[in-house]
């Protein structure tokens, strides 16, 4: 049987001032300031682009806000702009096993992941491949298929809404509309 939660008292700003500095913190940790500063101007504006964490509305010209963020999105900015990256000599340190006693904090903070990998069963590694044969591996597996409809398409919150929208679209010309996202999980 598994332990109850413990729920404590959250004594951390959840918004205001404390906010704005530990977004400035944030966009100083992932020393992206400047870069981070500037993208939150133009975050969930008419001509700017969406937040990479939620699907904020658009406020028309006349209404828009200097700023239309709050302290997730920022981070989500921050994250999704980052110079860390993950390369493949960070998968050939590090195991499956290893990474799954990292905590997800842990994880995020080592980057974006600059390659395709394929997990390697024989090693516990996740190991490098191109473009091209993750492609070929992918297509493979779903023209292997006898129904589109034996194939989910999942996405997480995490994407940008063009990249959903772009997903949406192939797994519907591929003929299935079966694509959950991490609504269905964490909501």
């Amino acid at each position: 049987m598994s332990k109850k939660p413990r729920i404590e008292k959250y004594h951390h700003p959840g918004g205001g001032w404390g906010a704005t500095f530990a977004t400035i913190a944030m966009l100083f940790h992932q020393r992206v300031f400047f870069k981070g500063l500037a993208a939150l101007f133009r975050m969930n504006k008419p001509g700017g682009f969406k937040c990479p964490s939620c699907a904020w509305p658009d406020p028309s010209p006349e209404d828009a806000d200097p700023m239309v963020i709050c302290e997730n999105g920022a981070k989500a900015l921050a994250w999704e702009i980052t110079p860390k990256r993950v390369t493949p000599e960070f998968f050939a340190r590090y195991s499956v096993a290893e990474l799954s006693r990292q905590s997800d904090y842990w994880l995020e903070e080592q980057g974006r992941i600059t390659h395709p990998v394929m997990y390697d069963s024989s090693t516990d590694h996740y190991l490098p491949a191109s473009w091209d044969d993750a492609f070929e591996i992918i297509g493979r597996e779903l023209r292997s298929l006898a129904d589109p409809n034996q194939a989910e398409f999942y996405t997480s919150g995490r994407a940008s809404n063009e990249a959903a929208f772009l997903y949406q679209l192939f797994a519907r010309e591929f003929g299935t509309n079966n694509f959950p996202d991490c609504a269905n999980y964490c909501h």
